[in-house]
């Protein structure tokens, strides 16, 4: 080994205790029960919006139906005029799994980008993050479907 390289690897070793030494120990027990806490509150959010639609008449899967669309467009507002992301930040997990952080991802890169104008901004970056978990969903439907076809 050349006489040059043992001080860079000290500096790397060095470098690695100054990041472990400084990298803030996450705190697992308090992420999991505020992804819980801010995770129930949303489905309750929900629970109560499908018990209103319910009571309107409608049947379970028309009020199912129109329960996911509130709760979309509940969460496209909020993302909006900057509340959600303040929530999902907070609730970890809890704010981000739910079909309501499915609206998020997708407002998210769209008002990142508004400056840029409608098409070359809102349009391009609308799917950005949530383009493949899209184009994921539906290929492994179409493939579901095509063995569903031959094999029922």
């Amino acid at each position: 080994m050349p006489d040059n390289a043992m001080p860079l690897i000290k500096q790397k070793q060095r470098y690695a205790e100054m990041v472990k030494e400084n990298t803030p120990k996450p705190r697992v027990l308090r992420n999991v029960f505020w992804a819980f806490v801010i995770g129930g509150l949303i489905c309750l959010v929900g629970q109560f919006i499908l018990s209103f639609f319910l009571a309107r008449g409608l049947n379970i899967n028309e009020a199912g139906a129109a329960t996911s669309t509130t709760l979309v467009f509940l969460s496209a507002f909020l993302t909006g005029i900057g509340v959600y992301d303040e929530v999902s930040r907070f609730g970890g997990a809890g704010g981000i799994v739910p079909i309501t952080g499915f609206a998020n991802s997708m407002v998210s890169p769209a008002l990142e980008y508004r400056a840029e104008g409608l098409v070359f901004g809102v349009g391009a970056r609308l799917f950005t993050i949530a383009g493949p978990v899209l184009v994921w969903g539906i290929v492994t439907a179409w493939i579901a479907g095509v063995l569903y076809y031959f094999f029922k």
